[in-house]
């Protein structure tokens, strides 16, 4: 009766072992943030620009896209249940994610599960890299991953923590510029 209850116990603390050697599928979530902004869009020979307002969180995601003026264009909300896109004169466009969402909307993808890594300069866990690059201060400049190539500008203050301050994404003949006004939260990088 001892000897199977210390066999019990031996293969008990195997499986446990086993259980912790095999790794988290899931990704990390991003750092809690809140941006203000500007985007221009160019995609298939179409333009797009608006300022922007982007609140993350681990379990969600708002943009504001936004008049000169400051008027809501498009609101964008998205979650683990999918993302919605209500414009201002309340059309609402449904999707699995914010990707497809803007796509079918606005025509033009915004890949935003991914984005929510590289606004930061980190590229995304968990997925192939083809490149990174850094400037003298160590510093991202550069991040090609998952067929988009993402170059960094940071603002001259001389800080090497700086956050970027324009991040420009290109794919396929598709551009993304986004001109950072404002950072709130998130961690130092």
């Amino acid at each position: 009766m001892k000897a199977a209850r210390t066999l019990a116990a031996a293969a008990a603390a195997l499986l446990l072992a086993a259980c912790a050697a095999l790794p988290d599928k899931r990704l990390p979530a991003a750092a809690t943030f809140d941006l203000l902004g500007r985007v221009l869009v160019s995609n298939e020979g179409r333009a797009f620009s608006s300022g922007f307002r982007w609140r993350h969180d681990a379990d969600s995601d708002e943009i504001w896209l936004l008049s000169p003026v400051g008027q809501t264009l498009a609101h964008i909300a998205a979650d683990a249940g999918g993302a919605t896109l209500t414009t201002a004169d309340q059309q609402t466009y449904q999707a699995a994610s914010v990707e497809k969402l803007t796509g079918q909307a606005l025509g033009w993808p915004l890949p935003l599960d991914r984005l929510q890594h590289w606004i930061t300069a980190d590229a995304v866990p968990g997925m192939a890299v083809a490149k990174v690059a850094r400037d003298g201060r160590s510093r991202v400049t550069v991040i090609e991953q998952a067929d988009w190539r993402i170059r960094y500008v940071y603002p001259e203050t001389g800080n090497d923590q700086e956050r970027p301050r324009r991040l420009d994404m290109t794919r396929d003949g598709q551009q993304i510029r986004l001109v950072i006004d404002t950072w709130r939260g998130g961690r130092g990088l």
